[in-house]
């Protein structure tokens, strides 16, 4: 009986801290200069791309995705519900493109989830949008895909 209280306090505690960094994440301010776009909002034909031609990402905060697709280019992903809310940069993503959909151009086109410690958090994409060279210049070092 001691020893399982041992083992149910020191889970609390290890709980504890992970809420804690958990909403330490979700409290920082995004490092992003602009507001998000509104929601719905997709690529012009000529901006759209590949899911397969996405080569890194990172988070920059708890509802947007940034992505560099064939290495010289970054897109804004905003998810809705805070889907990002303690995730990684070194969390993988899932990309599902929908049956007949090879191209991305608008949020319905993407299907996102990250994976954490093998399960999936399937993401809600509420825009996509192509960032400026100046707005990719703007981002701190840590932030860029």
């Amino acid at each position: 009986m001691r020893l399982a209280i041992i083992v149910l306090a020191a889970s609390a505690a290890a709980l504890g801290t992970a809420t804690l960094a958990t909403t330490a994440i979700a409290a920082k301010p995004s490092p992003l200069t602009t507001p998000a776009p509104p929601r719905g909002t997709g690529l012009p034909s000529g901006q759209c791309f590949r899911s397969m031609d996405i080569r890194n990402h990172t988070f920059a905060d708890k509802n947007t995705l940034l992505l560099a697709v064939n290495g010289k280019d970054t897109y804004r992903v905003t998810m809705n519900g805070a889907c990002l809310a303690g995730a990684m940069s070194s969390d993988p993503i899932i990309t599902r493109s929908p049956p007949g959909s090879q191209i991305i151009c608008k949020p319905i086109d993407m299907d996102i989830a990250i994976s954490r410690n093998g399960f999936a958090t399937h993401c809600i994409v509420d825009s996509i949008v192509k960032m400026s060279p100046e707005e990719v210049a703007s981002l701190p070092k840590k932030v860029k895909p």
